[in-house]
């Protein structure tokens, strides 16, 4: 089992910055790969960043890309997504996410991914 609990989030202006972090507890946080979601009042849960068990691999929704930042500290069990630029349309609940590949394939798929946390929330105001 890996319980994971995010936070970070909170009330922001267009423009701004929010860094989110996820910490973990529980088995080998490092072997994981590990996922950043979001989920809008009414829209399904979308992909926002993953980045890979070592760190040396990350990917991101086009959306964010330019904008956010996944990074990992394995020491610490954590992994972060620094928010900059905030739009609006960022507003939604954060979660990050675990999941486990032996073949370095990484889902951008939610169903892929192990463990949830509870979710963060983030508002931007206009």
């Amino acid at each position: 089992q890996v319980q994971l609990v995010e936070s970070g989030g909170g009330l922001v202006q267009t423009g701004g910055s929010l860094r989110l972090s996820c910490a973990a507890s529980g088995r080998s946080f490092s072997t994981f790969y590990m996922g950043w979601f979001r989920q809008a009042p009414g829209k399904e849960r979308e992909f926002v960043s993953l980045i890979s068990s070592t760190g040396t691999y990350t990917y991101y929704a086009d959306s964010v890309k330019g904008r956010f930042t996944i990074s990992r500290d394995n020491a610490k069990n954590t992994v972060y997504l620094q928010m900059h630029s905030l739009k609006p349309e960022d507003a939604a609940v954060y979660y990050c996410a675990a999941g486990y590949t032996t073949s370095s394939r990484y889902s951008t798929r939610a169903e892929a991914y192990i463990y949830w946390g509870q979710g963060t929330q983030v508002t931007v105001s206009s």
